[in-house]
């Protein structure tokens, strides 16, 4: 049975405060009503994704302000309203991010997303890359004994679920960790700006959505953030979200340029499994040769210091160590 996703671009001027993110959730809630009630006549909407920032962004440059104004634990409230809308809808929501405060990990703040559906939280991913050196964010790769999954999948009644958050999806090795988790279905929440969007020449948004389609033979819905430099300084937001299929083929985006949009496409996984079954050529996942690949068993970036969560500084210095470990070609 062939389903349909919609990416539900926002476009909202970026929050202060915590208590600001209600505001933000009617109107995605509005939105999702929307997705599923607008297009009732032409398709089955099952599965709503919202883009990266949708609730708060990383607007201070210091982890203490950013923990004080905006972070939040999961779940919380606002998840409990995706989950009421998903039971009565029968969808699942990927949500747009959170600053979040674990407290099992004090001192530290994940930029994350939750899977929801009807029965509530499924899965909380914690962003893997963070975008250095500007968010202070930590990696689960940053937490020593860290025992959760880092790239958690769902299984649904539409499909096998996995996500990762924008700078991840510059990491092959990321997206394909969750492909070999079993992904059949691969979520984008971007905040993806200029001018890496969707028009040439420099269409890293379309290409690298396209590609990683390509290389995991799945899916992927990709929802990226709409807001304009007026709301979302320092940047502007190009949005172009899109759903792709397995050969890279896009099937639905939104139009490029800032703005709220609503933009639906085809989840087939049922065919998807039928041609990751039938296919010897161009499966590059039963072709991978990965004992040839030694550059993952040496280190590059180092996890942030154990004794706290990043700064600039430090952030500056795993970065510069990394390079010096590359240009001498040693680990």
């Amino acid at each position: 049975m062939t389903v349909y996703a919609a990416c539900c671009q926002t476009a909202f001027a970026c929050p202060t405060h915590r208590d600001e993110i209600s505001t933000r959730v009617d109107r995605m809630l509005e939105m999702a009503a929307s997705a599923v009630d607008g297009y009732e006549p032409f398709h089955d909407v099952r599965l709503i994704v919202f883009p990266e920032f949708a609730h708060s962004a990383p607007i201070h440059p210091e982890i203490d302000d950013l923990d004080r104004n905006l972070a939040v634990t999961m779940p919380n409230e606002h998840l409990d309203r995706y989950a009421e809308f998903c039971a009565q809808r029968g969808v699942w929501i990927q949500t747009g991010s959170f600053i979040e405060r674990h407290p099992d990990h004090p001192d530290r703040l994940f930029n994350s997303t939750a899977l929801v559906g009807p029965e509530g939280v499924l899965s909380i991913y914690r962003k893997v890359n963070p975008w250095l050196p500007f968010e202070l964010h930590s990696s689960p790769h940053d937490i020593p004994g860290y025992t959760e999954d880092p790239f958690p999948v769902v299984e649904t009644e539409i499909g096998r679920i996995g996500c990762a958050i924008c700078y991840d999806w510059l990491f092959p090795e990321s997206i394909r960790q969750l492909a070999f988790n079993g992904a059949e279905i691969l979520i984008r929440i971007s905040a993806y700006m200029d001018p890496w969007g969707a028009t040439s020449p420099m269409d890293w948004w379309t290409v690298i959505n396209r590609s990683r389609a390509i290389e995991n033979t799945a899916l992927v819905v990709a929802c990226n953030q709409g807001a304009s430099l007026e709301q979302y300084a320092p940047f502007s937001w190009p949005g172009s979200s899109m759903i792709v299929d397995w050969d890279g083929r896009i099937q639905s985006q939104a139009s490029p340029g800032p703005g709220e949009r609503i933009v639906v496409g085809p989840i087939d996984v049922e065919t998807l499994r039928a041609e990751r079954t039938r296919r010897r050529g161009h499966d590059m996942r039963a072709h991978l040769r990965s004992e040839v690949h030694t550059y993952l068993q040496r280190p590059y970036l180092a996890p942030a210091d154990p004794q706290g969560g990043p700064d600039p500084e430090e952030i500056a210095d795993r970065i510069r160590d990394s390079k010096q470990r590359l240009e001498k070609g040693d680990s």
